[in-house]
């Protein structure tokens, strides 16, 4: 007899009968008619060569072949069953590619965390991580060549003139402050200086698509001044070392900004900052598609 001559009902209907010592209660437990399984006993038995039951008074006793053939027989099936679990697992699992914008740094946006999360729910996703400017990964999701991305904006009551909410899908994160840092020396030029008086000054310029900028603009444009600008930056590595290396102001996290007083003595202004929030977002048209879904999910864990 081949592996492939094996019929799987043939073996229920013998599991059963041993099981139960009667072709009737065995017959009811399969949904078959007695003579259903009689017959399906007497093909195994033939295909097997050999004799599995003798009859008694009471009904059905196994030979010593038919014991030693049922745990055998037992085993098929329990590994048939479990490969019928993992085929129903797969076809509920979540396979695609997800396309994930970062900022900043990955401790400030949860992204490690974040990530773990996904990979225990939806281990077949694959992540392509871009990262960029704030204002960047936005544009590249409502184009639809980022699946889902980490963003700031100052959310207050213009948010919607920067940012199109009815397209997305948005979570706030978290909300911090930015605050003016200069280099080491500069205490007298930035301390009880207000907006106006720390446009005078050389600042250190972020391209249109940061946050940086955009919140400048936010403060600057309605007061019609233009702060004089020195170096244009794109990451808050090289902002930091300009800072340090005496070139101008710049926007600094608090947290950030905090820090790097403390260690290399920078002056901070005392009297303005700017508020701003992290958030996460995604087009709403594809909010419930399984990969961006799951994306959401995971990113819930990380944040809750």
């Amino acid at each position: 007899m081949t592996t492939a001559a094996m019929d799987l009902q043939i073996l229920r209907a013998f599991v059963l009968a041993a099981k139960e010592g009667n072709v009737s209660r065995a017959a009811e437990r399969l949904h078959l008619t007695q003579p259903a399984v009689s017959l399906q006993l007497k093909r195994f038995a033939e295909e097997t060569g050999l004799v599995l039951f003798t009859r008694t008074p009471h009904g059905l006793a196994l030979t010593a072949d038919g014991a030693a053939m049922l745990p055998q027989a037992e085993r098929v099936l329990a590994a048939v069953g479990d490969l019928q679990q993992a085929a129903r697992k797969l076809q509920g699992t979540v396979r695609g590619a997800l396309r994930i914008g970062t900022i900043l740094d990955p401790e400030f946006t949860r992204l490690g965390v974040f990530l773990r999360e996904l990979v225990e729910a939806a281990p077949q996703i694959e992540t392509e991580l871009r990262h960029g400017m704030s204002g960047s990964v936005l544009a590249q999701v409502l184009r639809g060549d980022l699946d889902v991305g980490f963003h700031l904006d100052p959310g207050d009551d213009d948010q919607a003139a920067t940012t199109p909410a009815p397209a997305l899908s948005v979570r706030p994160l978290t909300r911090f402050t930015y605050r003016v840092v200069a280099p080491a020396g500069w205490g007298p030029q930035v301390q009880g200086r207000d907006w106006k008086a720390l446009a005078a000054l050389p600042w250190l310029a972020t391209p249109p698509e940061s946050a940086h900028h955009r919140l400048l603009e936010r403060v600057f444009a309605p007061l019609g001044l233009s702060p004089r600008r020195v170096a244009m930056v794109d990451q808050e590595a090289s902002m930091l070392d300009l800072l340090k290396s005496g070139i101008g102001l710049s926007l600094v996290r608090d947290s950030i900004a905090i820090r790097e007083c403390q260690a290399h003595g920078l002056a901070m202004a005392d009297r303005v900052q700017l508020d701003c929030a992290l958030r996460f977002v995604s087009l709403a048209s594809r909010r419930d598609e399984p990969v961006i879904a799951s994306a959401w999910d995971a990113l819930a864990k990380a944040w809750n």
